[in-house]
């Protein structure tokens, strides 16, 4: 049976002391206004790892399971301080369950990693696996912060190897990909270190190769941005993108039908600021699973 989405759920942390480090969620009816679920508070509390997490990415499974996959990392240790990601299951989107963490060290390429942060997951068609997607430093290497990758099957044990998925022509760093299909193309949007802006690539497949064009600032905010979360509105051709102010604080959000040329949403049009949130993530869900969740406590 074919679920019918027709509402929203943001997945989000709210700040950079270990209490505010996370799981929160919000709900929506339009993709522009939503309301805290549980009243802010945090719906999962972390025992493994850094028992602290960032940047979280949920998403359903092609078996109808939801997982949240996010940056396993306590700031107040440093920007430079954390080599793993950390996983939950849950198949009512309330009890979140199997918490475990990916540890980088334990592959050749990324031993020495000490910055994993803000991974994405997206279905690769052809190989039949999921691809995890995340931004990434080694620290005895000479490349900048950027985009890397890898496969799975079961968010248990990668099937292959990590690997560079995308670093900029400038050589600079990109952080916070956030990959979406669109007509048979794929768009990835990171934050650029170079331009200090949202930017595109895009391929033909998930895992690239991406073509970055010389003019790719997609942004329209006067200020930096990071944490860009781009979906559809159901039942429309418009597209949203919302991203962290992380400078002055709050949320920026801008709209378009192309993917590529972006219109700011003025903030009387949106509701996200009063979730003080920082970098999340965005999931269609049904009306059922929107009135479950705006009744649960947790």
């Amino acid at each position: 049976m074919v679920k019918e989405f027709s509402k929203y759920l943001f997945c989000y942390f709210v700040g950079n002391h270990p209490h505010e480090e996370r799981v929160h969620f919000a709900i929506s009816k339009d993709g522009y206004n939503f309301t805290a679920v549980n009243e802010n508070k945090p719906i999962i509390i972390q025992t493994k790892g850094k028992k602290c997490c960032r940047d979280p990415f949920i998403f359903r499974d092609n078996d109808g399971i939801f997982h949240i996959i996010a940056t396993d990392m306590r700031s107040e240790d440093g920007w430079c301080s954390n080599n793993s990601m950390v996983i939950w299951d849950s198949y009512d989107l309330i009890t979140w369950e199997n918490e475990r963490i990916i540890d980088f060290s334990s592959f050749e390429s990324t031993k020495n990693a000490d910055r994993v942060w803000a991974p994405e997951v997206i279905f690769d068609k052809d190989k039949g696996e999921y691809m995890i997607y995340w931004t990434h430093n080694n620290s005895d290497d000479d490349l900048d912060t950027i985009i890397w990758y890898a496969y799975t099957k079961d968010f248990v044990t990668l099937t292959t190897h990590p690997k560079i998925l995308f670093r900029p022509k400038s050589g600079m760093c990109a952080i916070d990909a956030d990959i979406i299909e669109h007509n048979g193309k794929y768009y990835l949007y990171q934050a650029d270190g170079e331009k200090e802006a949202i930017c595109y690539c895009v391929a033909d497949r998930p895992d690239g190769p991406y073509y970055e064009p010389d003019s790719n600032k997609v942004s329209v905010a006067d200020t930096a941005l990071e944490g860009n979360c781009i979906y559809r509105i159901l039942g429309t051709d418009k597209f949203v993108m919302i991203a962290d102010q992380f400078q002055k604080g709050g949320y920026f959000m801008q709209e378009t039908i192309d993917l590529m040329n972006f219109s700011k949403v003025d903030e009387s049009r949106f509701s996200l600021n009063h979730l003080n949130p920082r970098h999340g993530s965005v999931l269609y869900i049904t009306e059922q699973e929107y009135k479950f969740l705006e009744i649960s406590k947790f």
